[in-house]
């Protein structure tokens, strides 16, 4: 078992001056338990597997952790893969609140139900941070629109929605097109054989961090549910 370095405050991580900078402005202070289990090992390029669900501050736990690496690596791209567009749209707007106009990191976000041209120009412009679904992806993995082979930063969210959704041959080509080294963070609520697989083809030695419950959700998260026609879910 990996010892895992704790942080009690953002200061004490060797992070990008920037990028501390813009965690200052965004009045990020005390870190969640689970960004202060994975930032530390994240940062220094550990795999990371990790059980966390909505609501527990993952979202910003791997921001700052890819955020840093395309600060200190000029040549390195990052790839966050999430179920689902909305999903997608939520961390674009997390990820791109940390990114200072300074920092010159262009990101794209590619969903389905959006305008592939749009979607191709934002690409034309070489973004080095991409968000998406994993079939929007392999469409513009066809179409060559997209190449991953400097994409050394690659993160699976709420991978057992992914698999349950039937993405497990997607995420198979995606994985495939990317470099053979390069770091992975895998979150999941929950950890079934399935994920697990993965993980053990995917992952190199990851530090395995676990935080709340995997059965029951997040206090003070409200759930709703909206029944809508095929036809009309883009319009909601």
């Amino acid at each position: 078992k990996l010892f895992l370095n704790y942080m009690n405050n953002f200061r004490e991580l060797n992070l990008n001056p920037s990028l501390m900078q813009s965690i200052t402005r965004m009045h990020f202070k005390i870190p969640t338990p689970i960004q202060a289990q994975a930032i530390p090992s994240a940062i220094i390029g550990k795999d990371i597997l990790g059980t966390a669900q909505t609501g527990t501050g993952k979202t910003l736990c791997y921001g700052i952790a890819c955020i840093n690496n395309l600060l200190n690596d000029k040549t390195s791209n990052a790839l966050i893969i999430c179920p689902t567009r909305e999903l997608a749209v939520q961390v674009g707007d997390v990820l791109n609140g940390l990114i200072e106009n300074t920092m010159n990191i262009k990101s794209a976000v590619l969903i389905g139900g959006e305008s592939m041209h749009k979607q191709l120009r934002q690409l034309q412009k070489r973004p080095r941070l991409i968000i998406g679904t994993p079939g929007r992806l392999n469409d513009h993995l066809k179409r060559k629109s997209l190449k991953l082979h400097q994409s050394y930063f690659l993160v699976l969210d709420e991978t057992d929605r992914m698999l349950d959704m039937g993405f497990t041959p997607q995420i198979n080509q995606v994985l495939e097109t990317v470099p053979k080294k390069h770091q992975t963070l895998l979150f999941s609520a929950t950890l079934p054989n399935d994920i697990l697989k993965l993980a053990e083809k995917y992952l190199n030695q990851p530090v395995r961090i676990s935080v709340g419950s995997t059965s029951t959700p997040i206090e003070k998260i409200k759930q709703e549910v909206l029944r809508v026609d095929d036809g009309d879910k883009y319009n909601q």
